[in-house]
């Protein structure tokens, strides 16, 4: 069966055709599941009925189960989801006062390693089709929907568990659909992709002719550094990273953020700072600095309020445009580096 929530418009319509149908029935579909929310076929009235029992035979219209919901006192909303395969992956809705955004994961588990995140503490086991990440939103949807006032997710980032450049085919279908007017229809600009840094990947994005946004982390501005923090580093050293950023910017035309997790004694030195500033100068790109969220198995500690505006301010002074980021949901374990789904094991 073919999960329609999977479908990028494009290889809806080369389905449909394959079908025999006409051209517009792809864009019909799309007006269904998603502006109508249907949820059965049956429901499609203005589908023939004979073609109605053609897709009952080879299509479906599933989406992840609610396996454990947590609700943080900041309104933050961690949902442990349980996929088809009996996987279990996690998302996260935070309220912003410009808006509802929805962390994605990418992946079930996570390879690249980086030493202070909880997500890499469990392997990867698979990629996520396209309509599983399609689904996470879909599930918000639902649930702010249940709770009333009209609300809906209207940002994304994909910056759960996994490298989402590690699963680009199923990511950059995710995000497409995502945009579609006729989909979930989210503007680019509020959707932002997250890599820790694989240079060809970023040189591919930057053809897709996309407008979605790019954010880099980075977390260490010398390779010695990054290397210790970071096994991504040991395979493609910052050398490589910069020169693919810069590639980026030059294609796309567009900047990059570069986050910039603080780990106290770690990287949150003033020189650290100028390290950083220097590293980047000559591109578009601004950093995101976010306070160290705790991770049991790890050793790090979170850099004091006071070390970390010292660093904003070394950035700012040095002509980077820079802002902390504001942290969602610690109390339940939600908050950037934290995603672990630790109830599937």
């Amino acid at each position: 069966m073919i999960n329609l929530y999977g479908l990028e418009i494009k290889k809806l319509e080369t389905l449909m055709a394959a079908e025999g149908q006409k051209p517009y029935r792809a864009t019909q579909l799309y007006t269904w599941i998603y502006e109508k929310g249907a949820t059965s076929f049956d429901q499609m009235t203005d589908v023939s009925a004979k073609f109605r029992e053609v897709l009952k035979a080879k299509y479906c219209l599933e989406i992840p189960s609610v396996f454990v919901r947590q609700d943080s006192a900041d309104g933050t909303m961690k949902l442990l989801l349980k996929l088809k395969d009996e996987s279990k992956v996690e998302a996260v809705l935070m309220r912003y006062n410009y808006g509802n955004v929805i962390c994605v994961t990418s992946q079930v588990g996570c390879n690249m390693g980086c030493s202070f995140c909880a997500s890499g503490l469990l392997k990867k086991t698979r990629n996520l089709t396209t309509d599983e990440m399609v689904g996470q939103v879909l599930v918000v949807n639902n649930l702010l929907r249940e709770a009333g006032g009209g609300q809906r997710v209207t940002h994304i980032v994909v910056m759960g568990t996994g490298e989402p450049f590690d699963n680009y085919d199923n990511v950059l279908d995710f995000v497409r659909i995502a945009n579609h007017p006729k989909a979930l229809a989210i503007g680019a600009r509020h959707i932002t992709v997250s890599t820790c840094g694989l240079p060809d990947r970023i040189r591919q994005y930057a053809r897709e002719g996309l407008q979605i946004n790019l954010a880099i982390s980075l977390h260490a501005a010398n390779d010695e550094i990054r290397s210790k923090i970071m096994k991504i580093n040991r395979v493609y050293p910052l050398d490589q990273l910069m020169s693919a950023v810069k590639e980026y910017e030059q294609l796309a035309g567009r900047r990059v953020t570069f986050e910039y997790i603080l780990l106290a004694g770690v990287n949150d030195s003033l020189h650290d700072a100028d390290e950083l500033s220097d590293l980047i100068r000559g591109t578009l790109a601004y950093v995101n600095l976010i306070p160290y969220n705790p991770v049991i198995e790890n050793l790090y500690e979170r850099s004091s309020d006071e070390k970390v505006h010292a660093f904003l301010d070394r950035l700012t002074k040095r002509g980077v445009t820079a802002t902390i980021r504001k942290e969602f949901g610690t109390d339940i374990d939600a908050a950037c580096g934290q995603l672990r789904a630790k109830h599937s094991l």
